[in-house]
C-alpha cells in the first residue's frame, strides 16, 4: 500500500511540474487567424492578443487579426495589408489589399518605416485614357478594372517599355515602381500581374539558413537569437516531456507491479513445495507408532486355546455361528479357536492370520499382549505341560 502510494504522489508530482514549461511556452507557440486558410504566425512576427510581443522580433512585425479572421500587417506610410503567405526560408511577406483593389494602394504605396523592402521591383505608368480607347495590346497595357470607370478606363504600363510615350487619348497619372511578385514561368523568372499579391521581404534578423536548415529562430535567454532544432512533428519539447512522463511513469507502476505479483506467486510457489516436501518426513514420524501396535508372535498365538466342533456346532454362545473374520458359517469337525479375555471364538486359521497383522480381537479390538505372560485357559488344560488344550463339542 505504501509503494502504491508513494507512485501515485509521484505521477501527480511530475504531472504538475510537466505543466510548468508548456505553460510558460505555450504563447510563443505557432498561431494564426484563421485555423484553415490562415499563414502559420512565428517568429519573428507575433500576433497581437495571441502572442507575447517576446515572442517576436524587432517593432515592425506586429500582425493581428480582422473580423474576418485576416492577417493584417500595417505599414507607417501605407495603412493595413492583408497577409496571404509568409516564406520563412525566404523572408519574405506577400500581402494584397482587403478591399481587392490593389492598383489603388500602389499608387500611394512605401514600406517606408518598416523593416521590408521590395523584394524585386518594377517601374509602371499609370494612364487615365479616354472611354474610347480600346485597342490596346494587353501585353504592352495592363487593363486595371478597379480603377476604371463608364466614361474612363485606367491602365498601367511598364516604363522601360518600347512605347515610352502614352496614347494621344491617354494622360499620364502617375509613374511608380512596385515590388511585384515574379514566379517561375517557362524556366525563368516573370512578374505576376498588378493585381496580384505584393512581395516584400527582410533582412534582419537574418533566420534564412536556421530555416533551410529545417529549424526554428527565437530568442534562447532574454534577447539571445538562437536557431532550434525541431522534429517533423512539431511538438514542442515540453509536450514531449509530458508525452514521455504521461506514459513512462504509468508503464513503471504497471511494471512494478507486475514484479511484484510475479514475486508473490515464486514466494506461494515456493511455500507449497516446502510443505510437500515436509510431507514424508510427518509419515516417517508416524512410522514406528505404526509398528508398536503390529500383530502378535507365533508363540503367543499358539497359546491361546482351540476347539474342535461336533455335529452339533453348539458353542458357548448360541448367536455364535459364523467365523466373523471370513463370515462363513462353522462346520462340524472345524478347529476354532478363542481369545481368553473376550471368550469370542474364530477360525483357527482365520484368527491366527489376523493376529499376525492385529494385535486385538476383531470383534472388541481388546489387546491380549497382557496375557501373554501367563495365558488363561477357560477349558480344560493338561497337567504334564503348559501347551494349551484342545477341547471337542459333542
Amino acid at each position: 500500500m505504501d509503494t502504491v502510494t508513494a507512485a501515485a504522489t509521484l505521477i501527480l508530482t511530475i504531472s504538475f511540474l510537466s505543466t510548468i514549461p508548456s505553460l510558460s511556452a505555450a504563447p510563443c507557440n505557432p498561431q494564426s487567424c484563421h485555423p484553415a486558410f490562415g499563414p502559420e504566425i512565428r517568429f519573428p512576427f507575433h500576433l497581437l492578443h495571441r502572442q507575447s510581443p517576446s515572442c517576436g522580433g524587432r517593432s515592425g512585425f506586429e500582425l493581428r487579426c480582422n473580423r474576418q479572421n485576416q492577417t493584417i500587417l500595417t505599414l507607417p506610410h501605407s495603412g493595413a495589408f492583408v497577409v496571404d503567405h509568409i516564406d520563412y526560408a525566404s523572408q519574405a511577406i506577400f500581402i494584397n489589399d482587403p478591399n481587392s483593389c490593389l492598383p489603388r494602394r500602389i499608387l500611394n504605396f512605401s514600406a517606408a518605416g518598416s523593416p521590408f523592402r521590395g523584394a524585386y521591383t518594377r517601374s509602371y505608368t499609370f494612364l487615365n485614357c479616354s472611354s474610347d480607347f480600346m485597342d490596346y495590346d494587353p501585353a504592352r497595357y495592363t487593363q486595371l478594372d478597379c480603377l476604371s470607370g463608364r466614361n474612363h478606363t485606367v491602365l498601367a504600363m511598364r516604363s522601360d517599355s518600347a512605347a515610352a510615350a502614352p496614347p494621344a487619348t491617354c494622360r499620364r497619372i502617375k509613374s511608380v515602381r512596385v515590388p511585384i511578385e515574379w514566379e517561375l514561368s517557362q524556366f525563368e523568372w516573370t512578374p505576376m500581374d498588378l493585381r496580384e499579391d505584393l512581395e516584400l521581404v527582410w533582412n534582419d534578423p537574418l533566420c534564412r539558413n536556421c530555416e533551410i536548415g529545417g529549424g526554428i529562430c527565437g530568442f534562447s535567454e532574454g534577447s539571445v537569437f538562437a536557431c532550434f532544432r525541431h522534429s517533423d512533428s512539431g511538438l514542442p519539447r515540453s509536450a514531449k516531456y509530458g508525452i514521455i512522463i504521461g506514459v513512462g511513469i504509468p508503464g513503471l507502476v504497471c511494471l512494478i507491479g507486475l514484479i511484484c505479483y510475479a514475486c508473490g506467486m515464486i514466494r506461494a510457489l515456493n511455500l507449497r513445495s516446502s510443505l510437500n516436501s515436509n510431507l514424508p518426513m510427518t509419515i516417517s514420524d508416524q512410522s514406528p507408532v505404526i509398528r508398536s501396535v503390529s500383530g502378535l508372535d507365533g508363540p503367543t498365538i499358539q497359546s491361546y486355546p482351540t476347539t474342535v466342533l461336533g455335529e452339533s456346532r453348539r458353542l458357548p454362545k448360541a448367536n455364535d455361528v459364523c467365523c466373523p473374520i471370513c463370515l462363513s458359517d462353522y462346520q462340524p469337525r472345524e478347529t476354532l479357536r478363542s481369545i481368553p479375555e473376550c471368550n469370542h471364538y474364530f477360525h483357527a486359521d482365520c484368527l491366527d492370520e489376523w493376529l499376525k497383522l492385529n494385535g486385538s480381537c476383531p470383534l472388541c479390538r481388546n489387546s491380549p499382549v497382557s496375557s501373554v505372560a501367563t495365558p488363561c485357559f477357560s477349558l480344560s488344560v493338561s497337567s504334564s505341560g503348559s501347551s494349551p488344550s484342545t477341547s471337542r463339542i459333542s
